[in-house]
């Protein structure tokens, strides 16, 4: 079915109040859930002349498990071969350092060192550089503890040898689900938020989207709820896989601590998954975790203390000098496990409707390769996208400590003075890069959101000192009316 919307003009964002059209609103495609992997297939249909709309529960986009990761950018070394995940990660890899250069989202290739540290995880190494043979990688390398010893000098005692993996990453997970949002938004994408989906009642040639602020018609439905995937699958008719969800406890340590470490430290993959690695992240500190709990809870995303005393011993052997250092924040995120090492996307065409689900720890280095395989899915349900356009190019703001931060640039202070105004001194955030957030595309639905989309309040004193003024510049921004709703 070829979509409706021949000419699309630059759409806005939704947040409170009932939906602009006052009553139904007609899309050829809903894609519901606004994290990396939502954001990214909105962003792949916005190329088409389609009338979209992305829909979220939340406040913001990306505020589900989409901000609180490891930001790892995967090269897929370690996926199971011949699975769909093995090879949308592999396809995601290289699509998103492409459009990370393109949009400025920071990207540290640093490599990853997989450590092993008794005799059963060095005889596992062999068998992991085959799998990541058969998964494309042909790069790594074994290093001995001497070479490893070299490369890491501040390694706890007891590493016995390490897989060398290039081309592992670190990344900006908030900016680059934000970028997807953004381009999305700007080439007409309706973008609804605090929109939950409470009823959907199937029908032809559009199914009946109940919300809590009103009634969404679409041709076509993508799910991409991430936890809540198997409860949307629900409200269709299907029940095909149960969400379980896995918390991953993470300490973040001072910027004081990132000379301790080189490399992605990873360990040796067991069951629950990667294990707890210690990396350093692009805004210049040192992440620890996660853990790997399975719960029932889908909004348990407290942090225990016996989950990061388990964090601290763990760490401690990995990296000693690592437990001197200041910790910054601790956070907690919820995977979405499914019993199934591989993603669960699917197509269902009677109802044109199509799954993304169990989109695990690669989701966010898989998204963009997801959306390319969720735009034939829709196809197969009877989508006719219509022809191809280019994007609009976008240019995010750097939130990367290893690329030039607006407080150092004095071209753009004197030209606009509030790039040189700090108001965040532990991030080293100025005033006008608030209001700019402030004035986006997709602009933050809370103070959370503005933290992702600055740092602001993300250092060391969370806030203590910066927090009374950058909560004004919220809300003064929220009181002048027509910024960034409709």
């Amino acid at each position: 079915m070829r979509g409706t919307a021949e000419h699309r003009a630059p759409s806005g964002v939704t947040r409170a109040g009932p939906l602009p059209s006052g009553g139904d609103a007609e899309y050829d495609v809903v894609v519901v859930g606004a994290g990396v992997v939502g954001s990214a297939v909105a962003r792949a249909l916005a190329r088409h002349p389609l009338r979209v709309a992305l829909v979220e529960a939340a406040d913001d986009v990306g505020d589900g498990t989409s901000k609180a990761n490891t930001a790892v950018l995967h090269t897929g070394f370690d996926a199971v071969p011949g699975t769909l995940e093995a090879r949308l990660v592999r396809e995601g890899h290289r699509m998103l350092t492409a459009y990370a250069r393109e949009t400025g989202i920071p990207v540290e290739p640093l490599g990853a060192l997989l450590v092993a540290r008794d005799e059963e995880q060095r005889a596992a190494l062999p068998r992991l550089r085959e799998k990541a043979e058969r998964n494309g990688h042909r790069t790594t390398r074994p290093l001995t503890a001497d070479e490893l010893a070299v490369r890491e000098p501040r390694l706890g005692p007891g590493a016995l040898a390490a897989l060398e993996v290039p081309g592992e990453s670190i990344v900006c997970p908030w900016t680059t689900t934000l970028a997807y949002a953004t381009q999305a938004v700007r080439s007409g994408v309706d973008l609804h938020l605090n929109c939950r989906v409470e009823e959907v009642c199937p029908g032809e040639p559009y199914h009946r989207l109940v919300t809590r602020r009103g009634v969404l018609r679409a041709r076509h439905l993508v799910n991409a709820c991430g936890l809540h995937a198997d409860a949307f699958d629900a409200l269709v008719g299907r029940e095909d896989f149960t969400v379980t969800p896995r918390r991953g406890q993470l300490i973040v340590f001072d910027k004081s601590a990132r000379d301790l470490v080189r490399h992605i430290l990873l360990p040796v993959p067991g069951p629950l998954g990667k294990g707890v690695l210690v990396s350093p992240t692009v805004y210049g500190n040192v992440v620890l975790g996660p853990t790997a709990e399975d719960l029932d809870d889908k909004t348990a995303t407290g942090t225990t203390a016996e989950g990061l005393a388990g964090l601290r011993e763990q760490g401690g052997r990995v990296l000693p000098a690592l437990l001197d250092e200041e910790v910054t924040a601790v956070y907690a995120g919820l995977r979405a496990a499914t019993g199934r090492e591989d993603y669960r996307i699917a197509a269902h065409p009677g109802l044109r409707y199509v799954t993304v689900g169990g989109i695990r720890s690669t989701g966010l280095t898989a998204s963009l390769a997801v959306a390319e395989h969720v735009l034939g899915l829709l196809a197969d349900c009877g989508l006719d996208p219509g022809p191809e356009r280019p994007l609009p190019p976008v240019r995010m703001p750097n939130l990367g400590e290893a690329f030039p931060r607006p407080y150092r640039d004095a071209g753009l202070i004197a030209r606009e003075p509030d790039f040189g105004a700090v108001v965040c001194h532990c991030e080293r955030v100025t005033r006008g890069e608030i209001r700019a957030a402030l004035a986006s595309t997709v602009p933050p639905g809370g103070l959370d959101g503005l933290r992702r989309r600055t740092r602001a309040r993300g250092g060391r004193c969370q806030g203590t000192f910066c927090g009374a003024e950058v909560r004004a510049l919220f809300e003064e921004s929220r009181a002048r009316p027509g910024k960034g709703t409709r």
